[in-house]
């Protein structure tokens, strides 16, 4: 699945334009936190959530800043992938 990047915040809408997926991480002082994933029933058990919070951590540190997360998925996503540190 192709995401789209915005400074803060990666998503996808389906053909009508409605958003299917998305993560939200506003960045404030060198770090983002990672407050919001959605996923759309249609796309659930398909690993996009994950994939959302992947390509999210790997911006925040593209873009030199680091990394928190509020959003409940994420700080479980994070509890399994320790090669991406948090603040």
């Amino acid at each position: 699945m192709e995401f789209i990047h915005e400074k803060e915040r990666i998503y996808q809408t389906d053909e009508s334009g409605t958003v299917i997926a998305e993560v939200t991480f506003p960045v404030k002082d060198g770090v983002a936190v990672i407050n919001h994933t959605f996923v759309d029933d249609s796309l659930r058990g398909q690993g996009i959530a994950g994939q959302l919070v992947q390509a999210a951590a790997e911006q925040i540190l593209q873009d030199g800043n680091k990394i928190r997360a509020t959003c409940p998925y994420a700080v479980t996503w994070f509890e399994k992938h320790k090669e991406y540190a948090l603040v």
